[in-house]
């Protein structure tokens, strides 16, 4: 971590942007049994509404980056805010489901921006330590969403309808946006010319190295992903209230894993790291669906979660390493790649429940820990290899 603390006042709000995202990114999959009821809906329509929020969130992410690099962080950050608010008051208010597919456009939009933005402010504010600074940081976004199924679930079951719950945390949005507007954090411009491209090294100024994070943080987020999605209704033969508090034990293992990620990451090589989550959470997944005990299966969900946690932040942590003048551009870029992966796999599964089931989708999940391991690997060692060719060009003595 550099010399200087960075403000509280902005560490507070990248915290309250992830706990709201996180919250938001199973509020409707925690809602799915009242909506497909209320709109006369099935599991394909919720297929494509998971498709098209999938493909605008990547597209926040993505172009967040670059209006990041053109008009600073604060400012795209705030819009976002305002675009998730202003999408969560459409789909609490929604009278039809095209409306609500409509409006999670914005929602989406707004999300991934802040997804991509906050990770490239923190991987700016925290250029040492990384791994720990961002694990904790989505220890946020796991708050978010373990606390969301329960309290959905628990309202439920209690009464409340589910849009005054929606249209809640459009407020927060709101609320988050206008705190935002004082608060001074680094602008995330990127200023170009020779000067700073002579600073990179060649691994930086090479791209397979991004190619293969790229491709291990949207196999995760397929994985991660489909059973955040379709967990409930896996598990449609328990109550409400019992499918969601699994959905939370998973949330609350993923969150756990980031918060001991905090502290382990910076003791363990990243890669070697990660690769090692990716394995682990992939043997306890394939357990968690196949077990016949349904708090056997419960248990192994959280621990599925437990691995899980710390391998989005540490993809992000090795891509700062690698790019360290480039970070918006980034931690968009791998955003947007991340959810390439929600953008595929959540709705084939969809696709997939009427002929071959969930079960079947679930089991492919884990199955995507194989090419996601390759893949890391692969990344870290193009790294290793091009940063071992410029310490050798490095020292050879000069003409």
């Amino acid at each position: 971590m550099s010399t200087a603390q960075p403000p509280r006042a902005t560490l507070l709000a990248g915290y309250v942007a992830f706990v709201l995202i996180g919250w938001n990114a199973v509020l409707l999959p925690s809602l799915i049994r009242s909506l497909e009821h209320d709109f006369r809906q099935n599991d394909a329509a919720f297929g494509l509404l998971y498709f098209v929020s999938a493909l605008v969130y990547a597209a926040g992410s993505f172009g967040g980056g670059f209006l990041t690099e053109r008009f600073g962080r604060r400012w795209v950050l705030i819009g976002a805010c305002f675009f998730l608010a202003l999408g969560l008051a459409g789909e609490g208010l929604a009278p039809s489901w095209t409306i609500l597919l409509l409006a999670a456009i914005p929602v989406n939009w707004g999300a991934g921006s802040i997804d991509g933005g906050v990770n490239g402010l923190f991987l700016d504010l925290f250029r040492e330590a990384r791994g720990g600074a961002l694990n904790f940081l989505h220890l946020f976004f796991s708050v978010g969403a373990l606390l969301a199924p329960v309290t959905v679930g628990q309202l439920l079951a209690a009464g409340l309808d589910w849009r005054p719950q929606v249209l809640a945390i459009g407020a927060g949005a709101l609320l988050l946006g206008m705190y935002l507007v004082p608060q001074t954090m680094p602008a995330g411009r990127h200023a170009g010319g020779s000067t700073e491209k002579g600073r990179m090294g060649t691994s930086e100024r090479s791209l397979w190295p991004f190619f293969g994070l790229a491709a291990g943080i949207c196999l995760y987020v397929a994985a991660e992903g489909g059973v955040s999605s379709w967990l409930v209704k896996f598990l449609s033969s328990s109550p409400i209230s019992t499918a969601t508090l699994v959905l939370s034990a998973y949330w609350a293992g993923i969150a756990l894993g980031r918060l001991l990620s905090n502290w382990v990451a910076e003791w363990i090589d990243y890669a070697a790291y990660t690769v090692g989550c990716v394995i682990l959470s992939s043997v306890a997944l394939v357990a968690a669906i196949l077990v016949p005990s349904l708090p056997l299966s419960a248990a192994l969900f959280g621990l599925t979660g437990l691995f899980y946690g710390p391998i989005y932040p540490m993809i992000m942590a090795i891509g700062g390493a690698i790019y360290p003048h480039r970070l918006a551009r980034l931690s968009g870029s791998l955003a947007a790649s991340a959810v390439l992966g929600a953008l595929a796999y959540p709705p084939i599964i969809g696709l997939m429940s009427a002929s071959l089931g969930i079960r079947a989708g679930l089991l492919g999940a884990g199955a995507l820990g194989v090419p996601m391991a390759i893949a890391v690997g692969l990344a870290a060692g193009m790294r290793m290899r091009q940063g071992s060719a410029e310490q050798r060009v490095s020292a050879l003595p000069e003409s």
